[in-house]
């Protein structure tokens, strides 16, 4: 009997997680366990039920990510878990930031079958995997490194309230969809307020802003 894995796969296109799936199925072999989610509030849910994956498989652009702002919630409040990065975008400045919060590897979703498989391995043994690629990358700036260490300070609930409220929703909006009182939502917003160092629900935007891939 070999090895048995539970892993986690992170990523909004069904069609791309049942090839995963595939893949990793035949290259893992034993009776590992693939379980998926399409969203970050998805994955949020899955992890506070049960924390103990071996591997989370991330896609940078999922709805509620906004960048790597997934990545570095992830990190911060279950950094026992390994994450390798898997995205569409392979750029030199997108791997370096993936590496830079915190992440043990980055597979190009381009990448051939036995690349996938092999770098997933690797990190499975207690390794990490880097692609090559070409270009260089500028190092994290002095706002990204505060907003990201900023960013780790929330909780799973406040994140969410907090990609809800950059994505235009009113307090009794957010309050009905996380089946909660305005109060509730209320005394999130000024908290998530006073652990970004920001005012405004406007500013809060900004500030989840610079985890976005491009800049």
């Amino acid at each position: 009997m070999g090895l048995t894995y539970d892993i986690l796969i992170a990523d909004d296109h069904p069609l791309f997680r049942s090839a995963l799936r595939q893949a990793l199925g035949a290259g893992l072999g034993g009776e590992s366990t693939l379980t998926e989610v399409g969203s970050i509030n998805e994955l949020q849910r899955t992890l506070e039920q049960r924390s103990d994956w071996d591997l989370v498989l991330l896609d940078l652009n999922m709805p509620g990510a906004y960048g790597f702002s997934g990545l570095v919630l992830l990190r911060s409040q279950f950094p026992q878990i390994p994450v390798v990065v898997i995205s569409a975008q392979e750029e030199a400045e997108v791997v370096q930031r993936a590496r830079d919060f915190g992440a043990s590897g980055f597979i190009p979703k381009s990448s051939p079958l036995e690349v996938l498989q092999q770098s997933v391995r690797e990190v499975l043994e207690g390794g990490v995997s880097w692609p090559q690629v070409e270009g260089d990358a500028a190092a994290l700036t002095d706002e990204q490194q505060d907003v990201s260490a900023r960013l780790a300070s929330l909780t799973p609930q406040q994140f969410r309230v907090l990609t809800m409220v950059c994505d235009g929703l009113l307090n009794k909006q957010i309050a009905w969809e996380l089946n909660v009182s305005e109060a509730t939502i209320k005394a999130h917003v000024t908290a998530i307020f006073r652990k970004l160092g920001v005012r405004t629900r406007t500013q809060a935007a900004l500030a989840l802003q610079h985890m976005e891939l491009a800049r």
